[in-house]
């Protein structure tokens, strides 16, 4: 029996970059707090904080002065920022180069869209700690849609920016992008309408699918490995889902099955973007064991 771990999975730049300032900081600093987990995977945010990175939610750090406090990739709100200045709080800031510029860009867009008393729309998960940093550009006014049925939050007879969270999917993306446009169309009946859309998906991620699509029909069997917060995980266990409908979703290696192995020849093992090589690699062993 054959166990094969995806290449193409694992952590993305951003994520490699706020791990690798967190570990060079622990060497130095007695103290390193962390603003959220550092990623969407318990397992990798255990480890990290068994080296001594203590995790807060935005609350604690309110009360904090005087200290280090690291940002993850996912970015922050510019209240953030203020805090900090206030509380003599020292910044590391991992937050991903794409999603500064995509904040940026929100930013841009909405200072000139809120003149012609237009919305910013993004594409995103509500509460989810990037999409929280996209926001705040908007002074909190943007709209979030994370499906079709929360289209009917906006107001279809005003001009519309649209941008998207970096992790989502891209055919649904310019599904919603099509659906706002026929609605504004229908609304405004003219075809003259004031709607921009902004692909702002990272490549890095959304390049992953056919990736992935390739890697499971390749096998009999695949084991999706994911931190159960993880939003690009759960749209990228679905990808090899819809490919090969004997995937399984695992946290950890406690989690697997030995009858999911039985009579196969070929087992995948992939991940999400916040899923560490290590950890996919003792799932990889575990199964070995299971399939002995």
């Amino acid at each position: 029996m054959k166990v094969e771990i995806d290449s193409n999975s694992g952590f993305c730049f951003g994520v490699v970059n706020a791990i690798q300032l967190a570990e060079k900081e622990l060497e130095k600093t007695e103290t390193l707090y962390c603003l959220g987990d550092i990623v969407h995977n318990s397992a990798e945010v255990e480890r990290l904080n068994q080296k001594g990175l203590i995790t807060i939610n935005h609350e604690q750090f309110k009360n904090l002065n005087n200290c280090k406090v690291l940002l993850r990739a996912h970015g922050e709100p510019p209240e953030t920022y203020k805090i900090a200045i206030e509380n003599n709080i020292q910044l590391i800031d991992a937050s991903c180069p794409v999603v500064l510029k995509l904040q940026n860009n929100i930013k841009l867009g909405f200072d000139s869209i809120i003149k012609e008393g237009g919305q910013i729309v993004i594409y995103g998960k509500e509460g989810h700690a990037e999409v929280n940093g996209l926001v705040g550009q908007t002074s909190g006014q943007a709209i979030v849609i994370g499906k079709m049925d929360d289209l009917d939050k906006i107001d279809f007879s005003k001009p519309i920016n649209l941008f998207s969270q970096t992790t989502k999917s891209i055919d649904e993306f310019y599904k919603i992008k099509e659906e706002i446009k026929r609605r504004m169309i229908k609304t405004q009946q003219s075809e003259d309408i004031e709607f921009i859309a902004n692909d702002t998906i990272c490549r890095q991620v959304s390049h992953r699918k056919p990736k992935l699509h390739e890697f499971v029909k390749k096998h009999d069997v695949i084991v999706f490995v994911s931190g159960k917060k993880s939003s690009n995980g759960k749209m990228l266990f679905q990808v090899c889902k819809d490919v090969n409908p004997n995937t399984y979703f695992v946290s950890c290696d406690k989690e697997l099955k030995s009858e999911w192995f039985n009579n196969v020849n070929s087992i995948g093992v992939c991940g999400a973007t916040s899923t560490p090589r290590w950890l996919m690699e003792k799932v990889a062993r575990s199964i070995e064991k299971l399939a002995e």
